[in-house]
């Protein structure tokens, strides 16, 4: 490292001995490496430094320092970016997770949570008040990015996506100012996340629910091809007849220890464990079951449990498509994918379907895609580093078989948690919010006209 990279982390150790309250850590701290871990294991990236703030006031003091003294910082709570960007070389991290509260208002059903809370504290917290609200599956994720920026979570089709929960946000803008979002900033909150400035604070949507139907269904899969598309005829067959809101089913294919497994997650959002049960007979009957995981359980049992069939981290990267319906065509293409995935565990496949109240926001947002659809989730990832790229090949190929289907069921617009970032100008910005794009820049150039947060995913300059 140089002359000019030790001196900033000893002009900010100097600062931050004023604030104490401050933790700083450096490369040379006990405890760098496992504050610095991050879910991509392909992240070699120092960081100037990491610093922890306490509160609001901290993360404004430190935005302020770091503008003032031409330093680049990233914001990193769970730090499940996937394509490693969560840590930035030579950029001071900032990690928000101290920031962890959730106070709850059960008059208006609200909760006020801290901008560093991870979903696990999140649940285990709404919980103990008999409460619930859409999240992500893995307790170690971050919350607020994971909802700003769409959140595809357990309970979409019953209450709607994470992002449609936001009803209130504090931010900490480029200035070192704090203060509540106002209906227009928080609309593009809502779907670009944290590009007008660090979010200190949401105030999201809650829900009476102490238990939830759930768990994993693993049907035979000695041949997956054909489990996975008469699967999808049998569900599309329930799906015209109309499924329930409060049934989510994720259809995944996960590597066992007995091999390539194909099931779904089902999650029924509702204290009715009678008709959950009945529902999950049709579901069973979709495919021959060789092992039943579902459940009644609370939702922090069954986060915890979820996280025993998910890697802490990968090399390689993510990939996504929208696609309208899923066709013999989309399912072809899909089934004959499944030959050549490799048998990793850190690749894996997943099948979100947009449906419900997730279709039908009663908040503005910027979020770009509303159609019914499903969004594939292409896992190219590697517990091994040297199965690295065969997982990538895998991921990419599979990507590009979509860009030749029947026209009008690929969907223009992408997810941008598993979309990887263009690094030069490319893309056009409607690829993410759709006719939401010019709205998203002009607030940036609003509330951001100097870039200050230009790390900050997605970096407007990089899209048409």
């Amino acid at each position: 490292m140089g002359n000019a990279h030790n001196s900033k982390v000893a002009a900010l150790e100097s600062f931050l001995k004023d604030h104490p309250y401050i933790k700083f850590i450096t490369s040379s701290s006990p405890d760098y490496i496992s504050l610095r871990a991050v879910f991509s294991l392909d992240s070699t990236a120092t960081p100037l430094a990491i610093v922890r703030p306490q509160s609001a006031s901290d993360v404004a003091l430190l935005v302020s320092y770091a503008k003032s003294n031409g330093i680049k910082f990233v914001i990193r709570t769970g730090g499940h970016n996937i394509f490693g960007l969560s840590i930035v070389e030579g950029a001071l991290t900032i990690d928000m997770r101290d920031i962890s509260y959730v106070n709850i208002d059960k008059q208006s059903s609200t909760a006020r949570i801290g901008g560093g809370i991870l979903e696990g504290e999140l649940v285990e917290q709404l919980a103990k008040e008999g409460l619930a609200t859409p999240t992500a599956s893995v307790g170690s994720i971050g919350h607020v990015g994971w909802a700003t920026y769409g959140g595809y979570g357990l309970f979409r089709s019953n209450f709607g996506l994470g992002v449609d929960q936001i009803v209130a946000a504090k931010i900490a803008d480029a200035k070192g100012a704090i203060f509540e979002a106002d209906e227009r900033l928080l609309r593009s909150i809502r779907g670009a996340g944290g590009i007008f400035g660090v979010i200190v604070e949401l105030t999201i949507k809650v829900y009476p629910l102490k238990a939830i139907l759930a768990g994993s269904l693993f049907y035979d899969s000695r041949d997956l091809n054909a489990i996975f598309r008469s699967f999808n005829v049998g569900y599309q067959a329930l799906s015209a007849k109309g499924v329930p809101p409060q049934l989510t089913l994720n259809q995944v294919l996960v590597n066992t220890p007995h091999g390539r497994t194909f099931g779904v997650i089902f999650i029924w959002s509702s204290e009715d464990e009678a008709t959950g049960r009945h529902w999950l007979k049709k579901v069973e009957a979709l495919g021959t079951v060789v092992m039943n995981m579902v459940a009644m359980t609370s939702i922090p049992d069954w986060i915890r449990g979820a996280a025993r069939f998910t890697p802490t981290g990968f090399h390689g990267e993510g990939r996504t498509r929208n696609i309208r319906q899923m066709t013999a065509e989309v399912t072809d293409i899909i089934a004959r994918s499944f030959e050549k995935m490799p048998t990793d565990p850190g690749s894996m496949f997943a099948i979100h379907d947009m449906r419900g109240a997730a279709l039908n926001s009663d908040i503005g947002s910027v979020f770009g895609t509303r159609d019914p659809h499903f969004l594939l989730e292409i896992l190219g990832g590697a517990v091994v580093k040297e199965n690295r790229e065969q997982a990538l090949d895998w991921s990419t190929s599979l990507w590009q078989d979509f860009k030749h289907i029947e026209s009008g069921n690929l969907l223009p617009s992408t997810y941008i948690s598993l979309e990887p970032p263009d690094q030069t100008p490319g893309d056009p910005l409607s690829k993410i919010f759709g006719s939401n794009d010019q709205e998203v820049r002009n607030l940036k150039g609003e509330y951001d006209p100097e870039d200050v947060f230009d790390l900050a995913l997605p970096k407007l300059k990089n899209y048409l």
